[in-house]
């Protein structure tokens, strides 16, 4: 007999970019002394194989016109040319990067997503990592890879399945059944996601709804939730979004047709929330909140999904979301309730790592905001730290391709998170929350190094 089983799998489709990013350097040819150098080769070899094509193998020099045209956007500044013709091009780091993101979402990150959302693959260049082993922020953990745990790692080839589907809705302590063995009481409830990232809301604007849309197509294609204004979720039944209910805009609800799988109520409110349960008793209600707020108290409250919420800088008071996450889920944790609540947060993944490491310290599935932005071109004009009224622009865009940038951004933060899991040994995405002896924080581990020596300031 035939199985219906289908492995799943996120197929990447080309979705090349619409508009012209600065490259990173800028290729500065002397084109007096490229002539008189060509001349020069000319005349000696009787050979018209000049105009500097050969010492780039990345082929900036490649136009007929040889380094009178260089194509900027593919010199990767290995410096070949300026070593080898120097007194005719010189390679400088382009000032109109800055640009780009801001002072959080660095350039760097946004050449990442850009390649990612175009091609749906994991960007290995080869080079090697040329930054920094620390930092702030998510740079503060290290993820512990040891060579000696690899009976997964093949599992991005497909040679092992590594599962990357989680949990998210209520789960029961414990289950009770009565003398004819039904269950009775509370039953879980749970939405079952293939990968552990929902797509956050977009700024509000002139571009609210035509984002959202993008984001509710591409949530339903990868089989995961889409959070957006409720007036998006409205146009969209039956669909994987999720609709956000702040309390000013209460009146909303009667604009909902349906019920949606899951509704995200902005800030604790006892009655709304009762309020929300009694009105759509088929749909889980999510509690959006502060991410340094004490969970324990909403659970015991009775919230079973909490979204822990930082700004796109992955700030919430003075703290990072990282440092906020662990807090949370060990709170949870020494109160006996960590497996009846699903931890959800948001607010400074602009990486594919962050992903992971949000997980090991303590979520269920993180929110992904800002870097949907940078893949379909979002252009942030000065600092973004409010994810409703970011600073950001758009060009025009299709739907579908915008799905199609979503899609391949997925494609391959799942893959990297599959090379996370396999490394570690990780059978599954759901073993890896919380698992903090999975990795290292620079700071216990230079305070252990260098405690006790003079001039050390950290620890």
């Amino acid at each position: 007999m035939g199985s219906n089983y289908q492995r799943y799998d996120i197929e990447a489709d080309p979705a090349p970019d619409i508009i012209r990013v600065p490259p990173r350097f800028r290729v500065k040819v002397k084109k007096h002394k490229l002539i008189a150098l060509a001349i020069k080769e000319i005349a000696e070899t009787k050979s018209m194989n000049v105009g500097m094509s050969r010492p780039c193998m990345y082929g900036v020099f490649s136009r007929v016109v040889g380094g009178l045209a260089p194509k900027e956007e593919l010199c990767v500044g290995c410096l070949r040319c300026t070593v080898q013709y120097p007194e005719v091009v010189q390679i400088h780091r382009n000032p109109g990067r800055a640009a780009l993101g801001d002072s959080y979402l660095r350039p760097e990150f946004v050449d990442t997503i850009l390649y990612e959302a175009a091609t749906g693959r994991v960007p290995v260049r080869g080079q090697g990592y040329r930054g920094a082993f620390g930092g702030d922020g998510f740079d503060a953990m290290w993820l512990d890879m040891s060579e000696i745990v690899r009976p997964t790692r093949d599992g991005i080839h497909g040679r092992e399945y590594i599962s990357t589907e989680v949990d998210i809705g209520e789960k029961p302590a414990f289950l009770r059944f009565d003398e004819n063995g039904r269950p009775v009481g509370d039953a879980p409830r749970t939405i079952q996601l293939q990968v552990p990232f929902l797509l956050g809301a977009p700024p509000v604007g002139p571009y609210l709804d035509r984002l959202a849309d993008v984001l509710v197509g591409a949530a339903n294609a990868i089989d995961t939730l889409a959070i957006v204004p409720i007036e998006v979720a409205a146009r969209h039944p039956d669909s994987r979004a999720v609709p956000v209910v702040p309390p000013e805009e209460w009146e909303k609800l009667d604009t909902l047709p349906w019920s949606p799988r899951a509704i995200e109520l902005r800030g604790w409110d006892a009655e709304r929330f009762a309020e929300l349960q009694r009105r759509f008793p088929e749909s889980q209600v999510w509690v959006r909140v502060e991410a340094d707020t004490d969970v324990v108290a909403l659970v015991r409250a009775g919230a079973c999904v909490i979204h822990l919420a930082a700004n796109l800088h992955g700030r919430a008071g003075d703290a990072f979301i990282l440092d906020l996450i662990l807090r949370a889920h060990t709170a949870l944790v020494d109160a006996g309730v960590r497996e009846e609540v699903t931890l959800i947060g948001s607010g400074g993944i602009a990486a594919a790592e962050h992903v992971p490491k949000a997980i090991v310290a303590g979520l269920d599935a993180v929110v992904v905001g800002s870097a949907t932005w940078v893949a379909l071109h979002g252009r942030f004009n000065g600092e973004a730290t409010d994810p409703r009224t970011a600073p950001v622009t758009f060009p025009s865009f299709p739907t579908e391709w915008g799905v199609k940038r979503l899609k391949n951004l997925a494609a391959s933060w799942r893959d990297q998170l599959l090379e996370v899991l396999g490394a570690m040994g990780i059978r599954e995405v759901r073993r890896m929350r919380g698992e903090t002896g999975r990795c290292m924080f620079q700071r216990d581990l230079e305070a252990e190094a260098f405690a006790g020596i003079e001039g050390f300031t950290g620890g």
